[in-house]
């Protein structure tokens, strides 16, 4: 789907001189950043109190009601995220990441310091806001390491930040339950040790190196490690498959590019970013990627059932305090979220091994997944008792996770960086503006305002109804596909000239 931009001779001889100016940069420089950034992601994320939020919030430390903390404070996530996810998405870029991963770093102390001593709706609400800005700012984190690493290290190096992140919060988890059942200690030590790691994180983030160059705004195809089928080697610029990078970048480039090799190349100061022409490439790429029919169905999956996730994630210690409350018995809140990480991540990791014609199966597999996360959502509604419904969320989290890696994979296959960051963030936008009017309509004060578990019904509800529109929609699409197969006029051999 990629069309890559011409340039001319004059630009192909500046991309060749700055391979050469960066040539003596060893390929081992990705090691640096990527064990800042994933030490970053883990203490980020080591977070013992999360999964402990909500009875901390209804607590003697904040002494909330549960109507407030449910239908007052949670929903300000939801409404900042959403307002803040596209200027972040695009400063990011523009900024060129580090900056907004300090931010980042930063908006997670502010969380973590009110949370252990801000009083009061309105400062619990701020601290709401500021825990959005923390949350939109994830994207930096995720996109940083595409900027400083060589194509070939993308997935070896998104593996390892990915993983620092699930085993920080993984360790964070069990560590709060370890510490709230055998040592018994209060929460209020909790958010203290969340508020050391995210700190140290902070501390780290400053050490992270500057990128010189971005997806959009700062688009450098040329690097210290080759860009779209050009290397150095030896001193000596040398093509490659341009077919082996799915980045945008400059097709039929000369192998030999006419450049004294003995002079020192001249320096080139970088063009400044074109926000307009930013601005319509963004918009000219969307439209391209979501004429493709099997990248808006995913997409549409993705959008609508990340926007019920979140809500089932943000809602559910709310649930599990209705059903048994903190005050009178011993939690396990830790102990199934780091449970439904685990289990997720390795049911994530055997979906690699399915082979499947996801072209042909993979709207059904939808619609049988959305199904069996409405059942579960259902389930952990409506039966009574805590166990089930600790074994329910993490079957939902289990589903979810396999879903949207699949979903992941199926959009990014075809699809350059930059694409794949667009339609990301698209997707991820549509799936806030959906939570925000489903919390606005059933969980805030100015809309119906539900009790909880009137609120996990409609979730189920909700999913119930995803899979009844993938289920019209995948069987349209078997028997499309089967009648296709049945037909000789379709096959190969009957349209060969």
């Amino acid at each position: 789907m990629d069309v890559p931009a011409r340039v001319s001779r004059r630009a192909a001889a500046a991309a060749a001189t700055m391979l050469l100016r960066t040539a003596r940069v060893p390929r081992e420089c990705w090691f640096l950043p990527t064990a800042l950034l994933c030490a970053y992601g883990f203490f980020a994320n080591l977070r013992p109190s999360e999964p402990f939020l909500t009875p901390y919030l209804l607590g003697p430390d904040k002494n909330l009601t549960q109507r407030q903390v449910f239908n007052e404070i949670y929903p300000v996530w939801t409404y900042s995220y959403l307002v803040l996810l596209f200027p972040v998405f695009l400063a990011t870029d523009y900024l060129r990441y580090k900056p907004v991963i300090l931010l980042q770093g930063l908006s997670l102390i502010v969380t973590w310091f009110m949370l252990l001593y801000a009083q009061g709706l309105l400062a619990i609400q701020f601290l709401e806001f500021f825990y959005g800005i923390a949350t939109a700012t994830e994207i930096a984190y995720y996109s940083y390491i595409y900027s400083v690493v060589d194509l070939g290290m993308y997935q070896k190096v998104t593996s390892y930040c990915r993983s620092a992140t699930l085993v920080g919060f993984t360790v964070g988890s069990v560590l709060g339950q370890i510490l709230v059942s055998v040592a018994h200690w209060p929460l209020f030590s909790l958010n203290v040790i969340s508020l050391t790691c995210v700190s140290v994180a902070f501390a780290v983030a400053w050490f992270l190196p500057m990128p010189q160059k971005s997806l959009f705004f700062h688009h450098i195809p040329a690097s210290c490690h080759g860009v779209n089928g050009i290397k150095v080697q030896n001193g000596g610029i040398v093509t490659e498959n341009p077919a082996s990078n799915h980045l945008p970048g400059w097709e039929d480039i000369e192998s030999k590019i006419p450049l004294n090799l003995d002079e020192p190349p001249v320096e080139e100061p970088e063009p400044k970013p074109d926000r307009l022409r930013v601005l319509k490439v963004l918009w000219n790429d969307f439209l391209i990627c979501y004429s493709s029919r099997p990248l808006l169905c995913w997409s549409v999956w993705w959008a609508l059932s990340t926007c019920g996730y979140f809500q089932v994630v943000n809602y559910t210690q709310g649930l599990w305090e209705k059903v048994m409350p903190s005050q009178s018995a011993v939690i396990y809140n830790g102990g199934v979220e780091a449970v439904s990480t685990l289990l997720g991540a390795s049911a994530v990791f055997a979906v690699g091994y399915i082979k499947i014609s996801w072209s042909t199966w993979g709207e059904m597999t939808l619609f049988l997944c959305s199904l069996l996360i409405a059942a579960a959502v259902y389930t952990m509604d409506t039966v009574n008792n805590i166990w089930v419904c600790y074994t329910s969320y993490v079957v939902f989290r289990i589903i979810y996770m396999v879903l949207i890696t699949i979903a992941t994979f199926q959009i990014a296959a075809n699809l350059s960086m930059e694409r794949y960051a667009l339609v990301f963030g698209v997707n991820t936008f549509i799936a806030l503006a959906l939570q925000t009017l489903l919390t606005l309509i059933v969980v805030d004060n100015k809309g119906l305002g539900l009790e909880i578990t009137t609120q996990f019904l409609i979730y189920a509800s909700y999913f119930a109804v995803i899979s009844v529109v993938f289920l019209a929609n995948g069987a349209f699409s078997v028997l499309k596909k089967c009648r296709k197969q049945e037909d000789p006029s379709s096959s190969p051999q009957a349209t060969t000239p």
